[in-house]
């Protein structure tokens, strides 16, 4: 059974940095797209993705602040978030999709005070 294990959420001012960091339990490589979701009370929405190629893909909303990195080493695929808003306040999800089967971790939250 795949694992993945989200860490580095926290309480940030508007204008802050957060780092956050997800764990996979097998190769970051057998997975086509890896990538963060979000959902603040509403639905879950996307916030990043990188596929197995290494092209990337942004929300709008997150373009030029936020960055979707990962390291095969470690098996970890990490979202630096800078220039925080209070609206990026949101539980953070990291998944894993290969094929038609999808894998989330449970969740980290984030809360941007202005």
């Amino acid at each position: 059974q795949v694992q993945l294990a989200e860490s580095g959420g926290g309480l940030v001012e508007a204008g802050g940095s957060l780092r956050l960091s997800c764990t996979v339990s097998e190769n970051i490589f057998n997975f086509n797209v890896m990538g963060w979701f979000r959902q603040a009370p509403g639905e879950r929405e996307l916030v990043a993705t990188i596929n197995v190629g290494g092209k990337t893909n942004y929300a709008e909303s997150v373009k030029g602040r936020f960055t979707i990195s990962r390291d095969g080493a470690k098996n970890t695929i990490d979202l630096q978030m800078n220039s925080l808003k209070p609206e990026d306040s949101a539980v953070y999800y990291c998944k894993a999709e290969i094929l038609r089967q999808h894998y989330w971790g449970q969740g980290t939250q984030v809360t941007v005070t202005s």
